[in-house]
């Protein structure tokens, strides 16, 4: 009985059976284009933090997330505790930390990069969110402009959460090597 041969992977280190399955590391999702060739440190640390492509399964995962932390905060909370009400602007501005929340998860439990995906995801939730809160606040405290400009906030802040998630996943670099 011939022995397994192990591949590791050169961008988290992790030990996978040969052959990977889909040709990629199994505990971060990195590519294995061509294991012969080397890769200089640079070219190691620019590849470790580059997304490879769009999933549509961890869209519609980051999707799910999005839209059940939204509904659960902003929807949810309010018709457990009815002294709690976030309608209009308090509305926008407890979604933003929720989607920051969402791609953190998304980032954190996403195997390889995907900093895409949970964006677009919140994009998506956050336009039915910034109408619904526009058009429920009872006192109209914000211009519908201000919504627009707090759902792009809210985006933005989501694309930090899964850079933040996504390199909490990684750790650390891996330690220089000296020749």
């Amino acid at each position: 009985m011939a022995l397994e041969k192990k591949i590791t992977c050169p961008s988290c280190g992790f030990t996978n059976p040969s052959p990977p399955p889909h040709r990629r590391c199994v505990s971060c999702g990195a590519k294995f284009d061509d294991l012969t060739r080397t890769l200089s440190r640079q070219e190691e640390l620019e590849r470790r933090y580059q997304q490879e492509g769009f999933s549509m399964l961890w869209f519609t995962v980051a999707l799910t997330v999005m839209a059940v932390l939204t509904a659960a905060i902003v929807v949810g909370v309010p018709l457990v505790v009815p002294a709690v009400d976030f309608e209009g602007s308090a509305g926008m501005m407890v979604a933003i930390p929720v989607w920051f929340v969402g791609g953190l998860l998304v980032g954190l439990i996403s195997p390889g990069k995907t900093f895409i995906e949970p964006v677009m995801a919140t994009f998506l939730i956050a336009v039915p969110t910034a109408m619904l809160l526009y058009r429920s606040q009872t006192v109209k405290t914000m211009p519908y402009w201000m919504y627009i400009l707090l759902s792009a906030v809210g985006v933005l802040f989501t694309l930090v959460g899964s850079y933040l998630g996504e390199r909490i996943q990684m750790g650390p670099p891996p330690p220089k090597a000296y020749d």
